[in-house]
């Protein structure tokens, strides 16, 4: 079964990682197709996506990593070029899929994989699902979250601190030795 794992990854931080860490192993999912979505709509990015898909790269060897045009998800996945997948998420997203662009229609083309962090409270999700017409296409898995944000971390690099610990080392690396999110007096 394969894994879709899309997002800004703006940058891509450990938190990523250990999601899509934790859905491969407790879902049995054999392969990861990370999208990078160029232009979000909703959301403003700071490196251009040629920068984001060399650091998405770079956060998840092995895995497919590919620009995803579509702003939306269910634009993403209606064509079935992914066949029936998992597509990830956190249980955040998932507790605010009714308001998401058709979710029907969505769980028609994929099933979703919502991770679980402690502490969340199930009825949220179980309110989602009881509006569903097919509950049993959400799978749910245990993920620890880490306390890391892409928005904390641009931060830091603005501000010349250190970031390792908080992204994957070769991350790390082509964030300092590109300069990214810096600019003289601050962020970018």
């Amino acid at each position: 079964m394969k894994a879709l794992f899309g997002g800004m990854f703006d940058p891509p931080h450990n938190g990523h990682v250990g999601l899509a860490a934790a859905a491969r192993e407790q879902l049995g999912l054999e392969e990861l197709v990370v999208l990078v979505v160029a232009d979000p709509g909703h959301r403003e990015v700071t490196c251009p996506v040629e920068r984001r898909l060399e650091l998405a790269r770079a956060a998840f060897p092995g895995a497919r990593v590919e620009r995803e045009d579509h702003a939306r998800t269910d634009d993403s996945v209606r064509d079935g070029r992914f066949g029936d997948a998992v597509f990830l998420v956190g249980a955040d997203e998932f507790a605010g899929l009714m308001s998401w662009k058709e979710p029907h229609e969505l769980l028609r083309h994929v099933r979703l994989g919502v991770a679980m962090r402690p502490g969340f409270p199930r009825e949220r999700l179980d309110a989602v699902l009881a509006q569903l017409e097919d509950p049993s296409r959400v799978l749910f898995f245990e993920n620890e979250p880490l306390p890391v944000s892409s928005t904390a971390i641009r931060e830091r690099a603005g501000r010349g601190e250190p970031i390792d610990g908080l992204v994957p080392p070769a991350v790390e690396a082509i964030i300092r030795d590109r300069g990214l999110y810096r600019r003289p007096g601050g962020l970018q």
